[in-house]
């Protein structure tokens, strides 16, 4: 889902006798889920300006009057950014900055770098002291389960980052640009809550047919946010400095293994509810819990001033986050349908 900026410049085409045409930036539509036949819908502002955005399906929720936050000035550092993502995520699509001082430079930078960090977010209006942002995506073609399995292979390619970290004892130059791929998607699968809680119809159309199964998706997502969290802190710490890690790989990459696995078969358990599966998930992932916070704590010497035993420990919570998932994918199961398994014990 990550997209970059297109060229500012495009060429005027001509389109038939009298008309003319102008190609779209590819990365701008396919993050809007453009495809041909679709419509879009264009507003002209008083200086000659354009901007676009896909044409509102039957049943969207309308467009309101901007998400307005005023103040005399903004000069603490990360609050806007903090206002311009929560208001994202709670469904506002249109949200205006407005200040009596001229907005500073490093303050007008932190707004644009929270419209980049946004999936479909963009700055339409700047002045000195009033900038708006917009968000040009359709809900409705933004299902949970398609984002959460979309989280789960960027969780997956933070650990397969961490087995080549540990393999090849060199730096990663992936992390940066995974971690802000994992807060862009959590941060539409959060708004996507917001908006289908308040439209029955677009929460079935995003794949929660029973509105109440929203409280799970909830549930899901804080999980995910935590774990994408616990997963970054770890590799990272991993890649601070791989050459000191010394032999960490045969701590770590069987616990690694673990995770990967866990978080395929949580997943799916979650998608496809299965009783007997996500006990078996469950269990196991409780058991990889346990496994790392043995392994950290019979960590020594030198092992325990790298980044092997901050590696151990995070990787100890995202299993216990794993357990919360495996508690709900139980909850799911047993929701569903009638289902007789025989636990074994262990």
């Amino acid at each position: 889902m990550a997209w970059g900026a297109p060229s500012r410049e495009r060429r005027v085409l001509k389109a038939g006798h009298s008309s003319v045409a102008v190609t779209l930036p590819k990365p701008w539509a396919e993050a809007m889920n453009l495809r041909p036949g679709d419509l879009v819908v264009f507003d002209q502002n008083d200086d000659g300006t354009l901007y676009l955005k896909p044409a509102p399906v039957s049943g969207a929720l309308p467009t309101g009057s901007p998400y307005l936050v005023t103040a005399y000035a903004f000069d603490t550092p990360g609050v806007l950014e903090r206002l311009v993502v929560g208001a994202y995520r709670v469904g506002h699509d249109a949200i205006e900055i407005r200040s009596e001082r001229p907005l500073a430079p490093e303050r007008v930078e932190e707004l644009l770098d929270a419209a980049r960090g946004l999936l479909g977010v963009s700055v339409v209006a700047q002045e000195p002291n009033r900038v708006v942002l917009q968000n040009f995506i359709d809900p409705s073609k933004y299902g949970l389960p398609q984002l959460v399995q979309r989280t789960k292979m960027i969780l997956i390619a933070f650990l397969e980052e961490a087995e080549e970290i540990l393999h090849r004892k060199v730096r990663s130059r992936r992390l940066v640009s995974l971690r802000e791929e994992t807060n862009k998607v959590l941060a539409l699968l959060v708004r996507q809550q917001f908006l289908a809680s308040r439209d029955w119809g677009l929460a079935r159309r995003i794949g929660s047919a029973d509105p109440r199964q929203l409280l799970e998706w909830r549930v899901v997502v804080a999980a995910l946010e935590e774990l994408g969290e616990l997963l970054a802190e770890s590799v990272g710490a991993l890649n601070r400095d791989p050459s000191e890690l010394g032999d960490a790989g045969t701590d770590v990459l069987p616990l690694i293994a673990g995770l990967k696995s866990g978080l395929e078969d949580i997943v799916e358990t979650l998608m496809h509810p299965s009783l007997g599966r996500a006990c078996e998930a469950y269990g196991e992932n409780a058991r990889l819990s346990t496994i790392a916070q043995e392994a950290a704590d019979m960590l020594k010497g030198p092992a325990r001033r790298n980044g092997t035993f901050h590696a151990l420990s995070g990787f100890n919570r995202a299993a216990a986050c794993l357990t919360s998932l495996g508690a709900v994918a139980i909850d799911r199961a047993v929701a569903v349908g009638n289902e007789t398994i025989l636990v074994t014990p262990p």
